[in-house]
């Protein structure tokens, strides 16, 4: 007599995303909560492995010019498209083309401007036929650079490098990343989308190495509301949260116990953004000011409970090569700096017996940015501002900055892309529409950046970049705040979970115990 054999019970893991995406299409994505979604739906030629390392994905190899400028990447056999399609070069030639398409109007198409003629037809100057994109071969990708770029493979598992499903796209059009017509190349496909409640991925059976997914099924939820989740996450109903009240983790530690609560620290700068198109924020000595009231150890212990380190430069520590300038005010005492602050604002004709200066101060919907703009408001009153705040979800947020909305002075933050100074510095040249959010003009700055990606020396180019950066810096383009740990709560079932400074965290490389 035979005995059917019990199925096995479905491997689920719940996922506390920290917000909901704006788009699960790669061309129109461009911050982390969206990329821990999109990242287990499609994969690059590239990808992070569990440690942040760079290693081989849909590509299984590829070879590199002496000169440094041409790539050509193989194609895996094995790798397929979800409807069982298979994974050609044509298809990353069609995805990076499409992303770099004035008409797709990609907010982060300057990723792949190190791609020969990128840049020049995202501009509107050269043609598709033009660029550095050539399949030669169904399985056989050749990628021609304008210049050598030390960090191409990092590139290669951005969003931006994304393949999309051409078939899908010709048929559905912009409805291609809806449940049941999203075709992928990831690890998982997309099965459910409910705004703001959330979104339900499935094992992709025509992954290339399914064999080694574990888990069955991945529920992302979207709240934005750390309480909230830090309770799901206590109760057993989430397994995984990104973001928990930072100034909480000592007493989350004490409750749920050290080895379920990271801070990770990671390769991310927390800033504020000044919109300089109009006064008093066009005023640099007015940006110094508010610089200077600012006390970055007081955010960094009393907010984020000692999870967050007091930053003055853009670039974060941790960046091979790079010595970043130093910031005059880094070294003053914070009374000192006040007072400076005061005299400043003064010499600007702001504060006592000058104009008033008001100042609305523009966040994304989180109790440790909440605290974090209440805190500031109150630094800034000290040396004579009358400060406002106001909130939107991070969708609309970043929608309104990258379109170019107008305010006072707004939360940013900036997680590299690319252990490169490049990537952060790139946020402040002048044709930066999508990111330099304060549009700051600096022609000085834009020349040194230009000449950074000329040179081919490697130590010429990283003192060129420090240059460009201290003129950001006293400037006061930007007013950087805290370097970022990745702050995330891991239940003790969940195994294969690496802390990474690039904070990938890819379902694929998890399990459920």
């Amino acid at each position: 007599m035979s005995l059917a054999l019990p199925a096995l019970a479905e491997s689920v893991i719940r996922r506390g995303n920290g917000g909901e995406p704006q788009s699960l299409d790669q061309a129109q994505i461009s911050i982390d909560i969206e990329g821990f979604i999109i990242r287990d739906l499609s994969e690059g030629l590239t990808v992070y492995d569990a440690k942040g390392k760079v290693i081989p994905g849909t590509a299984e190899s590829w070879t590199v010019s002496e000169d440094g400028k041409v790539y050509t990447f193989k194609i895996r056999d094995a790798a397929k498209w979800s409807d069982g399609s298979p994974v050609t070069a044509a298809d990353f030639v069609y995805s990076m083309t499409r992303l770099l398409d004035p008409a797709t109007a990609a907010g982060y198409a300057n990723i792949l401007y190190p791609i020969k003629n990128a840049e020049a037809f995202n501009q509107k100057k050269a043609k598709a036929e033009d660029l550095g994109l050539k399949a030669v071969g169904e399985k056989s990708l050749e990628i021609t650079l304008e210049r050598p770029t030390p960090y191409f493979l990092q590139l290669m598992t951005h969003y931006t490098a994304l393949p999309v499903n051409k078939a899908s796209i010709d048929k559905d059009g912009k409805d291609f990343t809806k449940p049941g017509k999203m075709v992928t190349n990831g690890a998982y496909m997309l099965t459910e989308y409910v705004a703001n409640d959330h979104v339900t991925a499935v094992k992709n059976p025509n992954y290339w190495d399914a064999a080694n997914v574990k888990i069955d099924k991945v529920i992302y939820n979207p709240s934005e509301d750390q309480a909230a989740t830090e309770r799901m996450f206590e109760n057993g109903e989430l397994d995984i949260v990104y973001n928990y009240q930072a100034d909480q983790r000592d007493f989350l530690k004490k409750k749920l116990g050290d080895d379920q609560v990271y801070a990770s620290p990671a390769l991310s700068t927390y800033y504020y953004a000044f919109d300089t198109r109009h006064e008093p924020f066009s005023d640099m000595r007015v940006r110094k000011a508010l610089s200077m009231a600012i006390d970055r150890d007081f955010l960094a212990e009393k907010i984020f409970g000692g999870a967050q380190l007091p930053a003055y430069n853009l670039v974060p520590p941790g960046m091979e090569g790079y010595t970043s300038p130093k910031f005059d005010i880094a070294d003053m005492d914070q009374l000192d700096r006040e007072d400076a602050a005061k005299a400043l604002l003064k010499e600007a004709g702001y504060g006592e017996g000058g104009k008033p200066l008001k100042i609305d101060i523009r966040y994304n919907t989180n109790e440790n940015h909440k605290k974090v703009a209440i805190a500031v408001a109150d630094m800034w009153k000290a040396i004579g501002a009358t400060v406002t705040t106001q909130n939107l979800d991070v969708k609309a947020h970043y929608a309104y900055l990258q379109e170019g909305g107008e305010f006072d002075v707004a939360r940013a933050a900036w997680a590299a892309d690319y252990a490169d100074p490049e990537n952060f510095l790139n946020l402040l040249v002048s044709t930066n529409k999508a990111f330099n959010y304060g549009h700051w003009v600096n022609a000085k700055f834009d020349e040194l950046m230009k000449a950074s990606y000329e040179e081919r020396d490697q130590a010429k180019r990283m003192k060129i970049l420090a240059d460009a950066e201290t003129i950001a810096l006293n400037e006061y383009s930007i007013t950087p705040m805290m370097n970022y740990a990745s702050l995330w709560l891991v239940s003790r079932k969940v195994k294969g979970f690496e802390e990474n400074t690039v904070n990938e965290h890819l379902t694929k490389y998890l399990s459920i115990e």
